[in-house]
This record gives structure tokens, C-alpha cells and sequence, in this order.
């Protein structure tokens, strides 16, 4: 059985991040998605497959926990969770320190980066998600 390689993606929450109720408004979470996914992508995929490539978001299921707010330490784990054919199915924690502020189920259409069709992502390279 194979692993899942997690990426730990940092998190900065900038001023303007801040919502009339003094912490970071939510629809900035989905930006903290997708920045993470697509750095996950960068990090695990080669060279060659990252330029061949973009992530367009299908859907994100979002459960917010905890309120973040300005100066905190934030961080992104996201986990590829598997590939079938274009899609693909990311779980995505949002943490400061142990709390958990929000649980993202997301799912992604891989897109051929010349032609912005989907495209199936290859065996060989899924494999690369996973130890």
C-alpha cells in the first residue's frame, strides 16, 4: 500500500485578509486551497508536467473550526487523496499549531496548459503523489 506525500504549505495572513469581525474573512481559505494544491502540484509533479499542466477547482466542500487572525501561524497540509482519469481529490487541513481551523475536501480538473482541455494525468505521474 502506498503513502500520500503531504505538502506543508505557509500560510501569511495580510491585513487586508481581516473581515469587520477582526479575523480573516472566509472566503480567503479557498485562496489558502488552491495556493496549496498548486504549490503540492509544483513540488511532486516534474518540471516537464508542471508546464504542461494547470489546475482548474471542480468543487470545495469547506467546515470551518476556529476563526484565524492577523500574526498568526498558519499552515496548509494538503494530501492528494487519488486521481481518476482528469480529476483529481485533495483533503486539505488548515492549522495553527494543533488547532484546526478548517477541513477542505476539494476535487480538481487537470487541464492541458496549450489547449485548456482536460487531460488525463498519467499513471506514472500520479505515482509521484504517493511513497
Amino acid at each position: 500500500m502506498t503513502t500520500a506525500l503531504p505538502h506543508h504549505h505557509p500560510i501569511e495572513i495580510a491585513a487586508s485578509d481581516i473581515d469587520f469581525m477582526g479575523h480573516v474573512n472566509n472566503a480567503h481559505y479557498l485562496r489558502w486551497v488552491q495556493d496549496a494544491v498548486v504549490a503540492h502540484w509544483r513540488r511532486f509533479a516534474p518540471d516537464e508536467a508542471v508546464a504542461a499542466h494547470l489546475w482548474v477547482a471542480l468543487k470545495h466542500e469547506i467546515t470551518y473550526r476556529k476563526p484565524a487572525f492577523l500574526n498568526d501561524e498558519v499552515i496548509a497540509t494538503t494530501v492528494l487523496q487519488k486521481v481518476e482519469g482528469a480529476r483529481a481529490f485533495y483533503d486539505t487541513l488548515i492549522r495553527r499549531g494543533e488547532e484546526v481551523l478548517a477541513e477542505v475536501k476539494s476535487s480538481w480538473c487537470c487541464l492541458d496548459a496549450e489547449t485548456l482541455r482536460p487531460v488525463r494525468v498519467a499513471k506514472e505521474l500520479a505515482a509521484k503523489f504517493f511513497g
